[in-house]
């Protein structure tokens, strides 16, 4: 009897990443592999890439030779993003045997056979035009929340972004299926979902293969609020002009939904939002964070950002630094401009010196440290339920609160995965909150 073949994932990028690899992974286990973790020797090591930076490209090669350092025999897969935009350099790569596109990253079994190497990477990638049907994912397993797609590609044309190019056309899960997948999910005993996609505000655009939208995001988290089991629901990022008022005061008195919103700005320049392409100016992003805030108070709001594109001067820049700062938000992701090949900002007079850029990048980071203590601190002497995660690290546990307040606690696994009231009591030196049980 032949043992069973071992195989290994490791994900590049964002919750949308996440939760394709946890389904291809259970394609795998369906066709007789056993999964274990990267780390450990496998038979077959699958790569989900990213090239929404262009440090995640760059960290492709270290994770091939980190696959090589397990078994120097072993197959070696390449799929996701960077594999459809740049298939040859990454079939290119020593060790690489199988790099597969937007569509064909669903069907990777039928790729593979005996697992023998390769001589050349193999490359099996369609026209980004022919990624304009749906195929449905969510992650379990891996954490104690789950990443539930409900929508991929995109139909903006943001001047800076690759992703239409690396995913295609903006479509959605059916929303029969979406909540057979919650109930899935619902069923292995986890109480969080996080909804992800590439612009989930777009839901509904070509649920049945049509562009027109058959439902809308406020009918399917109306939907999804009612769902057996589930206790929060997390809304991932979704773009300004896209969250509607109906939206915010709907998740303000649901069950599930938690006031918890992460909503891309990416400047505060109203002149770099318009070289970008947003569909929105700062008055319009103003308005939703004053939105939020009035139907709840204690909501936690992060925002992404960009720093160094094309013509941002130092008054831009501080057009943008003060914006944020005046703004009743929670936290940053400060993304640190790269230029992408093929996107209209490649090309873009007024580049930004690198050094200058990382500067920015420092004192944006510095900003969000400032205001995610600030949030923290006017939430202390509050009661909120945390749900704890299922990580030992270094002798503690951590979990969350609905409104997304990390606290920390000293290791106990009775706790994962279980949810708590609490009061929250004190910030420590980590910037971590402590707490008393109610």
């Amino acid at each position: 009897m032949n043992p069973r073949k071992k195989v290994a994932f490791y994900t590049l990028g964002c919750k949308l990443n996440f939760s394709e690899t946890s389904t291809i992974a259970r394609s795998f286990t369906d066709e007789g592999f056993d999964r274990v973790d990267f780390s450990e020797k496998a038979d077959m090591y699958v790569i989900n890439t990213c090239s929404v930076t262009e440090n995640a490209d760059r960290r492709f090669k270290d994770i091939v030779k980190q696959a090589q350092k397990g078994n120097s025999d072993a197959f070696i897969a390449a799929v996701g993003c960077y594999a459809q935009l740049k298939p040859q350099e990454l079939a290119d790569v020593n060790g690489v045997d199988l790099v597969l596109g937007a569509t064909e990253k669903f069907k990777i079994t039928d790729y593979i056979n005996d697992l023998t190497k390769n001589d050349f990477g193999e490359v099996h990638s369609c026209e980004i035009e022919d990624a304009d049907f749906y195929v449905g994912s969510y992650s379990i397993g891996d954490r104690t929340r789950a990443f539930l797609k409900v929508q991929d590609g995109c139909d903006y044309v943001c001047t800076f972004c690759t992703i239409p190019l690396a995913r295609g056309i903006s479509r959605s899960e059916a929303l029969e299926k979406v909540l057979l997948n919650a109930k899935e999910i619902s069923d292995q005993g986890i109480k969080e979902i996080v909804l992800t996609g590439v612009n989930i505000g777009d839901y509904g655009k070509g649920e049945f293969g049509n562009k027109k939208h058959q439902h809308t995001f406020l009918e399917l988290i109306q939907e999804l609020d009612n769902v057996e089991g589930i206790e929060r629901v997390r809304i991932s990022s979704i773009e300004p002009n896209l969250l509607k008022n109906e939206t915010i005061q709907f998740v303000s008195n649901s069950k599930a939904f938690v006031p918890h919103f992460h909503i891309p700005l990416q400047s505060g320049s109203n002149e770099l939002l318009r070289l970008m392409k947003r569909r929105y100016k700062r008055e319009l992003y103003v308005e939703k964070v004053n939105e939020i805030k009035k139907h709840m108070p204690d909501a936690c709001i992060g925002v992404d950002v960009i720093i160094g594109f094309p013509g941002e001067t130092d008054d831009l820049f501080l057009e943008t630094y003060h914006f944020l700062n005046e703004l009743d938000i929670s936290y940053l992701h400060v993304f640190t401009y790269s230029e992408r090949e093929n996107t209209p900002a490649a090309s873009m007079e007024g580049e930004v010196p690198l050094n200058v850029r990382k500067k920015r990048s420092k004192m944006l980071r510095g900003l969000s440290v400032k205001k995610r203590r600030s949030f923290y601190e006017s939430q202390l002497n509050t009661v909120h339920t945390v749900l704890f995660e299922g990580e030992n690290k270094k002798g503690y546990i951590h979990g969350f609160t609905e409104n997304y307040v990390k606290v920390k606690s000293p290791w106990n696994p009775e706790l994962v995965n279980t949810a708590h009231i609490i009061s929250l009591t004190e910030i420590d030196d980590d910037g971590l909150v402590r707490f008393e049980f109610i």
